[in-house]
């Protein structure tokens, strides 16, 4: 890895540990210009978030969208900029940062060493929050897809581990997981992202027939585990970010597959109301469709 197809990585993580040393509001600052930046020239990211903002957000007209875009941008900046925090800042400075509301919901089960899934959908403070989960509130483990670049791949993983946390692949058998859930380990699990055809099953999601993965029920029935809704938010004027957590989902799993992944993007949706301009609306969320429906974004053609 220390070619030089690889120098500009290694110039990358160099930079985001210098970025780590500033104080958090200046981070924020600089963040926020540098999203405000990105607005500008990632133009076809901006088309999706536009697409996706639709479709989830009707009720906003055009001019309520757009300023809703220019906000979700200037966070990705933030949560680019803040990156370093994960793989650097020690838990003390982590605990200056990060305000975690409503452990009185998930430590009972924590200290009881209950199974226990926290579903933590795509928000932009996502790797922030489950750093100060690890740091602060009790490592787990979390699904893992290797990165394409191997640099970044390796320190990604090192932050992610380096408070015990426990990677498990996402191709791996389902077992092992389920046996250190049975014993006391947290599972953090993302839900919202794109499965494809053959992984996903359609249920709604926004009043879309959505691709979404079922997996969330079966673990949880083949665990006895309860499922915590998590949600990481960035505040206001650089004062910090939120891990919050909801009270567990009652009737569930309910046993039907479809019926528990439609139930999980309920509580995404509400989610993402509450706070919209920090949900991930650049990711291509109805990429896969049922097999006739016509595309929601533009068809990309190979040269």
């Amino acid at each position: 890895m220390l070619g030089p197809r690889h120098w500009f990585s290694w110039l990358a993580v160099g930079l985001f540990k210098l970025l780590a040393f500033l104080p958090f509001r200046h981070q924020v600052l600089l963040g926020r210009g540098l999203g405000g930046v990105g607005y500008f020239l990632a133009w076809r990211r901006r088309s999706i978030a536009k697409t996706n903002l639709a479709i989830c957000l009707p009720e906003y007209n055009e001019v309520a969208r757009e300023r809703l875009i220019r906000e979700h941008f200037a966070w990705l900046g933030v949560a680019v900029v803040t990156q370093g925090l994960t793989w650097l800042a020690t838990p003390r400075r982590i605990a200056r940062i990060v305000r975690v509301r409503h452990r009185e919901r998930i430590d009972p089960y924590l200290d009881a060493g209950r199974p226990a899934i926290f579903l933590l959908p795509h928000f932009v403070g996502l790797e922030l929050g489950s750093t100060a989960f690890s740091a602060l509130v009790h490592s787990g483990m979390y699904m893992y897809q290797r990165l394409r670049d191997p640099v970044i791949d390796a320190q990604v993983l090192r932050a992610r581990t380096r408070f015990g946390a426990i990677p498990i692949e996402r191709h791996r058998d389902l077992r092992e997981l389920v046996r250190r859930l049975k014993a006391g380990t947290p599972f953090f699990y993302l839900p919202d992202q794109d499965p494809g055809r053959r992984r996903g099953v359609f249920v709604p999601f926004c009043g879309v027939p959505t691709a979404t993965v079922p997996t969330l029920g079966r673990i949880a029935r083949m665990a006895g585990a309860v499922v915590i809704p998590t949600f990481a938010r960035f505040l206001p004027n650089g004062e910090g970010l939120e891990l919050c957590f909801d009270p567990p989902l009652e009737d569930f799993p309910s046993g039907d597959e479809k019926a528990d992944a439609a139930r999980m993007n309920q509580v995404i949706e509400a989610s993402l109301r509450g706070m919209p301009a920090q949900y991930f609306w650049v990711h291509r969320r109805f990429k896969t469709r049922p097999v006739g429906a016509e595309p929601i974004y533009p068809v990309r053609r190979r040269r």
